[in-house]
């Protein structure tokens, strides 16, 4: 069993979030929520990852209160690429890489031999191996995002939460890290949940979307039936076209332009 939400209230002080939100998210699936902004989706992962107490309801993770788990122990089950990632210290990308170890070493150890190696195998997979040993504080906001992203990977964890994980990179380093999630999912029986922005994005590495308004989920089942046009225009409100490519093996949005779009200057025929 995976994660069980029942009957869920959050609020930020007095504004509500979620008022009665139910959900079920099963292992060994890549899940995809997808929504406006503002409409939770951080909120959601943040409680997934016991960052945040729900006000009223329960969270519950393989069959257990999520609150009954120690930090340590939630940190050996779930891993979290936050949006946001500061660190003001000077520790080496390879440092912070190491970081994700912890939660498995006991108390005051050093990381073995084999916690080196594997540290040095996903920073190769993540293509963070080349400034393994510059400052994470000197690193542009793509290098950096890399980075927090092997730690995740390094806690080896069955599941990893990605809260728009990619929104700082460029496409190829994006489609390269969702694929080593993606091969977690599929080989490994892992699972992911994650956030996106970019719904094409999404529909071709998910195998589930959970489709959210303010406060609320709209949908969720697999991406195939529940993508579809009449859903992104409710969610979105915008008319869109949904279709499968064959290209990108999975079923893509494309959005008609504004009625005014800015045309290309014609060029100047003065000499």
């Amino acid at each position: 069993m995976g994660f069980s939400l029942a009957h869920v209230d959050f609020a930020y002080q007095k504004r509500p979030v979620f008022n009665d939100l139910s959900l079920v998210m099963e292992p060994g699936r890549f899940y995809g929520l997808i929504g406006p902004n503002g409409c939770g989706k951080t909120t959601l992962l943040d409680l997934l990852c016991g960052l945040r107490q729900p006000d009223r309801g329960s969270i519950r993770f393989r069959g257990r209160d999520l609150r009954a788990f120690s930090k340590k122990e939630l940190a050996r089950q779930v891993a979290l690429v936050p949006q946001d990632f500061f660190i003001n210290f000077p520790f080496s990308a390879e440092e912070v890489v190491m970081m994700g170890r912890y939660p498995r070493l006991p108390r005051f150890a050093a990381p073995s031999a084999f916690d080196r190696k594997f540290v040095k195998r996903i920073m190769s997979d993540t293509d963070t191996v080349n400034f393994h040993d510059r400052m994470v504080t000197a690193l542009s906001g793509g290098e950096r995002q890399r980075v927090v992203f092997a730690r995740a990977l390094a806690q080896d964890t069955p599941v990893l939460v990605l809260d728009e994980a990619t929104s700082n990179l460029d496409i190829a380093h994006s489609l390269a890290l969702l694929d080593l999630a993606a091969r977690g999912v599929y080989d490994a029986g892992k699972t992911v949940i994650a956030s996106f922005q970019d719904i094409n994005l999404a529909a071709a590495f998910c195998s589930h979307l959970v489709l959210m308004q303010p406060g609320r989920i709209v949908a969720q089942g697999p991406t195939d039936k529940i993508l579809t046009a009449e859903r992104i225009e409710r969610v979105f409100g915008v008319a869109a076209k949904v279709y499968f490519d064959a290209y990108a093996n999975a079923r893509q949005v494309v959005f008609k332009a504004p009625r005014h779009k800015i045309q290309e200057a014609e060029p100047s025929k003065e000499y």
